[in-house]
Parts: structure tokens; C-alpha cells; sequence
């Protein structure tokens, strides 16, 4: 009995010590001004000693050092406090995404105009005066590539341009190895009628169609993904605090100040519920935030693997050739099968002696590039180097804003244990932390949050980023979701040249009628680079398909 008569003394005892060091502290708010006025603010607000503070809104109204005026100006300085934060964090994220869509864009750009000027190089030394005067339609292919990076199929029909492309090189191809005959307009528009059943340059268009569809969807999608980030977080980060969130972050800063306990920091879990509050529409956006890196990270592991930009791109060059060589080898067989289809075209009048044949004639040899001497990086990195970085940051960026609070609620800005601003006194706090977003907000003891009318600007963006991520999640698979919407769902990936039935052999080609417009299956074909052994077996190749083409065209001359 007496020890607990002896116990009950002592804390009352306690408790009347610390009511006295806080009432001889208000007698003096020497400490009160002089931290008001740290933040700014005019110093003369400041009563010497401590007031009435039955006048006051937000904080405690017992004996205070605080005037209701000085609670209006920390109310604006509270504004402020709770926006630097979210500002210097989501600044960060957006300069960080931003350089690394600069660093992805630039690499894109600067791999295709490697690659056109590999093209170029090789060709000139390979083929002279030949590729030279056709130079245009290479140049005018890589414009196309180019033109759809940036735009997609707004711009560029990726399928339309590349069947384009070997149509007109069917075009001057045949004339080149054909140049004893005559081949009016006419002719040649029969010629490209069958190009798809001739298949003069192999399976090489079949597949590079596949692998630049899939690349390009690829490539163009993930960059665009990387430029919506900082874009997304600029406006949600402008999102402003409403006035019970203020009033809040206030009460919470800055009403210790009132009792003279200037260096008094809240409560962790106090902060917690405040910013869970104040940050509550943010919160809503963390679902399809953390869907959208996701679609973004599953992306990127396509880009490492079979959607590979760079190992497609870079040897174009190579596999261009490829092309152009089959040409060389089966003309015979190909100018045959037009000859019966279009007709026997007329003798060339021009066309009389050997020399013709030296000057016009395909006699191009094939000497590419060296594994060591051709180009293997572009914008000083490669493709590997990048998508390794930007997962690191795509990962730490997951939950970013359901975590806002607890980045907000560490460190200096809160107190350990008990000791610490409760919102009403130096103590414990009592309730219980609330979760994220505006839902839960319901239940929120400390700030006032209608969860009735959610931020438009926050779900805006919740739609962008679904959005996005449809598109991610389509370029997964190889498909271009706007080709989708505008052609019926085909993606893209589809259509094109090549066919893989048994009636396509070469020799069932029968040409009373056109064939009719189709859509064929195509296997899906993974991008693999060229390997060097083929590289080197391409200079052989081509001299010994010079000496066979100038053997077949040597009886014409006589």
C-alpha cells in the first residue's frame, strides 16, 4: 500500500515538473521566436511570453506562444513543407528516366544511321558504279526505318515500304542481269505481280520482315514507354494538397511550437496516417503504376532476346546482300519463269558488244566488313549495357507512390519511441495507421479526406498508363496495337512476302492468272545475328555466281 501511495506521489510529482518547465518556457518564447523566424517570417509576430490561445483554430488553446495570425502563415509554410519533398523526389525520378530515354532514343537513331552507312560502304567497294547509281533506294529504305522509329505506322506501313522495297530491287536486279533485252513498264509491273511466288532473293525478305517487325514494335513501344514516365510523374506530382491535408500537415509540424517545444518531431505513426491522408490519390495510382514497369521490365527481357534491335539492325547490311546474292544465283531459273509468265522480251538494240556487258552487267564482288573492322556500337554503349541499367531503375521505381509516405516519415523529419508529438502532447500515439489510398481514408483520425470525389488529374493518368501498358503487352508479342486498330487485328506481324505450302514450290508456278491476295502463315523466326562464317563465305560465293551469270549471258551476244 505504501509503495503504491509512494508511486502515485512520485508521478504526480513528475508530471507537475514538466507542466512547470513548459509553463517557464511560455513565459519566455525567446526559442519560439527565434525558429518562427528561421523560416522566414517576421519576428515581431512572436509574443514575448506566452498568450491566451483560446483564439487559436488548429492548435491546443491553452497557455501558447502562437497567435492565430502566426497559424495562418505556418499553414502557407506547411503548403510548402509538404510539397518539397514530393517535388525533390519526383524530380529525381523524372530526370533520371528522362536521361535514360535520351540515352535509349539516341542509341536507336544512331544504330539505323550506323547501319546505312555500313550499307553504304560495303556496296560502293562491292558493287561500284552499279549500287551507286541505285543508291537512292537504299537510302530511301533506311528513311522509311527511320520515319517509322519515330512515328510507327501513322507514318510508315512497315509491311507496304518492305514489300516496296524488294519489288523495286526485283526491278533493277533483273534488268542488270537481263541487260540484253529490252523491258518496258509494262513488263516490269508483270514482273512484280509474281514477286511473292518467284522469290527471288530466297527466304531473306520473309524473315527480315518478321525480325524488323517484331524489333521495331519492340524498340519504338519501350521508348515511348520510357518518355511517358517523366511525364506521368510531372503531373502527378502538381497535384495540390487540400485545405483539411494543410491543416493537417500544420498541426503536425508546427503546433509544438505553441507550447515552446520548438525541437519537438511527430510521432512516426502519427506522420504515417498525415501523409497517408494528404497522399491518398497518389496512393491509387501505385496498381497500375507497378503494371505499367512491369509490362516495361517483360519488354526489356525482349529486347535482350529475340526482339534484339541491334542484332537485327547492325548487320542489315549483311543480310541485304544475302538477298541480292540469291538473286544473282537463281537468275536464270527467275528470269525463265518471268519470260513464260510476261512474255519473251525484245532484244535490246543498244546492246551489241562485250564491253556493253562489262559496263552493265551485275558483276559485283561481295568483300564485307571483318568481324573487328565493322561497327559495334552506337552512341558509345550498346543495347545490352542500356536495358541492363534502366531495369535497375524500372524496379526501384516500383511502389513509388504508395511509398511516398514512409519516405516522407523517416529520418530527422520524425521522432523515435515515445517521445515525440502526438498532435496533442509530447507522447505515445495512440491510433492506429491507417493503409493506403483513398478508400481507406474513411477511418483516417487526423485528416479530414472525401473520399467521394477522387483527383481528376490522378485518374487521368491511371487511364495513361493503362493504356500504355495494353501497348507493352502487345509489342510482347510482336504487334503493333495500332496496326491492330487500324487493319483488323493483324498487328503487323502476319503479312508480307513468303509463303510455306507446298504449292509455292518453284516449279508448280503457272501464270495464266495473277494470284490472288493473301495472307499466308508465316513460322515466327527469332532474330539471330549473321555468323561470321557465313560473312566470309559470301566473297567466294559471289565471284563464282559473276562467272556462271557471264556464262549463261555470253551465247545471247553472239
Amino acid at each position: 500500500m505504501k509503495t503504491l501511495l509512494w508511486l502515485s506521489v512520485a508521478s504526480t510529482l513528475v508530471v507537475l515538473s514538466v507542466s512547470v518547465t513548459a509553463e517557464q518556457k511560455l513565459k519566455n518564447c525567446n526559442e519560439v521566436r527565434a525558429a518562427y523566424s528561421s523560416k522566414g517570417f517576421n519576428v515581431n509576430d512572436v509574443p514575448n511570453k506566452g498568450v491566451n490561445g483560446a483564439p487559436l483554430k488548429v492548435c491546443p488553446q491553452g497557455f501558447s506562444c502562437c497567435t492565430v495570425e502566426m497559424e495562418e502563415k505556418l499553414s502557407q509554410q506547411s503548403r510548402s513543407d509538404l510539397k518539397a519533398p514530393v517535388s525533390r523526389l519526383s524530380t529525381g525520378l523524372q530526370s533520371n528516366f528522362k536521361q535514360k530515354h535520351d540515352h535509349f532514343d539516341t542509341f536507336f537513331r544512331e544504330l539505323l544511321k550506323n547501319a546505312e552507312g555500313s550499307l553504304h560502304n560495303m556496296f560502293v567497294r562491292t558493287y561500284g558504279m552499279m549500287y551507286v547509281q541505285n543508291a537512292e533506294l537504299f537510302k530511301n529504305f533506311f528513311t522509311s526505318l527511320t520515319r517509322y522509329y519515330q512515328s510507327g505506322s501513322s507514318a510508315v506501313n512497315l509491311d507496304s515500304m518492305l514489300s516496296e522495297f524488294w519489288a523495286e530491287l526485283l526491278e533493277r536486279m533483273f534488268r542488270l542481269v537481263n541487260v540484253q533485252y529490252e523491258f518496258t513498264d509494262e513488263y516490269m509491273d508483270c514482273v512484280s505481280r509474281y514477286t511473292d511466288q518467284l522469290q527471288p532473293f530466297g527466304d531473306v525478305p520473309r524473315k527480315l520482315r518478321i525480325q524488323l517487325t517484331r524489333a521495331f514494335v519492340a524498340t519504338r513501344t519501350f521508348v515511348r514507354g520510357l518518355a511517358l514516365i517523366p511525364q506521368v510523374v510531372n503531373k502527378v506530382s502538381t497535384v495540390g494538397a487540400s485545405v483539411s491535408c494543410v491543416r493537417a500537415v500544420m498541426k503536425m509540424m508546427y503546433c509544438p511550437y505553441c507550447s515552446g517545444q520548438v525541437a519537438l518531431k511527430p510521432c512516426q505513426n502519427y506522420c504515417l496516417n498525415v501523409m497517408r491522408g494528404c497522399l491518398a490519390n497518389q496512393a491509387d495510382l501505385d496498381t497500375e503504376w507497378n503494371n505499367f514497369l512491369d509490362a516495361m521490365l517483360s519488354l526489356a527481357e525482349r529486347l535482350e532476346g529475340p526482339f534484339n534491335f541491334e542484332s537485327v539492325v547492325e548487320p542489315i547490311d549483311v543480310k541485304i546482300s544475302d538477298a541480292i546474292m540469291n538473286m544473282q544465283e537463281n537468275s536464270m531459273q527467275v528470269s525463265q519463269k518471268v519470260f513464260q509468265g510476261c512474255g519473251q522480251p525484245k532484244p535490246s538494240a543498244a546492246f551489241r558488244t562485250r564491253r556493253s556487258l562489262k559496263e552493265t552487267s551485275f558483276t559485283g564482288r561481295f568483300r564485307p566488313y571483318s568481324p573487328d573492322a565493322r561497327p559495334t556500337t552506337a552512341a558509345g554503349t550498346s543495347l545490352d549495357r542500356l536495358t541492363t541499367d534502366v531495369k535497375k531503375k524500372l524496379k526501384q521505381a516500383k511502389k513509388f507512390w504508395s511509398t511516398l509516405p514512409e519516405t516522407m516519415c523517416a529520418g530527422e523529419r520524425i521522432a523515435a519511441g515515445d517521445e515525440c508529438w502526438n498532435g496533442t502532447a509530447k507522447s505515445r500515439y495512440e491510433s492506429v495507421v491507417i493503409g493506403n489510398g483513398l478508400a481507406n481514408q474513411v477511418s483516417n483520425p487526423d485528416v479530414a479526406v472525401d473520399i467521394t470525389k477522387p483527383d481528376v488529374i490522378i485518374r487521368s493518368q491511371i487511364a495513361v498508363l493503362k493504356e500504355m501498358t495494353s501497348w507493352l503487352k502487345a509489342a510482347h508479342s510482336g504487334n503493333d496495337i495500332s496496326v491492330e486498330n487500324d487493319e483488323g487485328g493483324s498487328g503487323g506481324e502476319e503479312s508480307g512476302s513468303g509463303c510455306d505450302s507446298p504449292s509455292c514450290d518453284t516449279d508448280q508456278f503457272y501464270f495464266s492468272t495473277p494470284p490472288n491476295p493473301s495472307n499466308p502463315r508465316v513460322n515466327k523466326v527469332a532474330v539471330n545475328p549473321a555468323s561470321s562464317a557465313k560473312v566470309a563465305a559470301h566473297g567466294s560465293m559471289a565471284l563464282a555466281l559473276c562467272g556462271l551469270a557471264l556464262a549463261w549471258l555470253a551465247p545471247h551476244l553472239r
